[in-house]
């Protein structure tokens, strides 16, 4: 792994760190919070924002093309992110959900969080099979791979801190 990327590695995990503690430890009763208050609208623009930013340095370090290449490449990603950020809304909104229905969920509303977090997830995965040949335009086979590859692996660690931030909905049952 070269330099850049390295520190681009180093920059993203900086950010995912960086996020609030959504939730204290995952057996724990408490709803979700920050140390003393609960997760606020600010907390998860901010980190949204941060995450953005890190994705676009990474990418940028990480994935070499030429200056024409470049041209082309950045205002797809642009569109992307864009397509991305829309959909990761109803992601970030299930989120703020979740913490404030923590300790309330019934089977039926926990049914419908895990529907909503799927169908999230297959649209995620549908937008990134519809910029396949559009990325590919811009940029060759092997490029355009290694661009998805990274977003792909970004956007798993990403979706682990989330997780890993979230109380198992189980253990709400010990809090009642």
């Amino acid at each position: 792994m070269n330099t850049k990327s390295v520190i681009a590695t180093l920059l993203l995990g900086i950010a995912i760190n960086a996020a609030p503690t959504l939730a204290q430890d995952a057996g724990s009763t408490a709803p979700m919070a920050t140390s003393e208050r609960k997760l606020t609208a600010a907390d998860l623009d901010s980190l949204r924002a941060e995450l953005r930013s890190s994705k676009k340095q990474l990418v940028a370090a990480t994935l070499q093309m030429t200056d024409a290449e470049a041209t082309r490449f950045w205002p797809v990603y642009d569109r992307y992110a864009a397509d991305v950020t829309a959909i990761k809304n109803g992601q970030y909104e299930l989120v703020a959900d979740y913490a404030n229905t923590y300790g309330k969920f019934d089977d039926k509303t926990a049914t419908t969080f895990i529907t909503r977090w799927l169908d999230l997830d297959v649209k995620t995965t549908s937008l990134r099979a519809r910029y396949v040949p559009i990325v590919n335009k811009a940029l060759p086979g092997l490029k355009a791979a290694t661009f998805f590859q990274i977003d792909r692996r970004m956007q798993m660690a990403i979706d682990l801190k989330i997780a890993s931030m979230l109380p198992i909905l189980q253990s709400q049952t010990t809090a009642r």
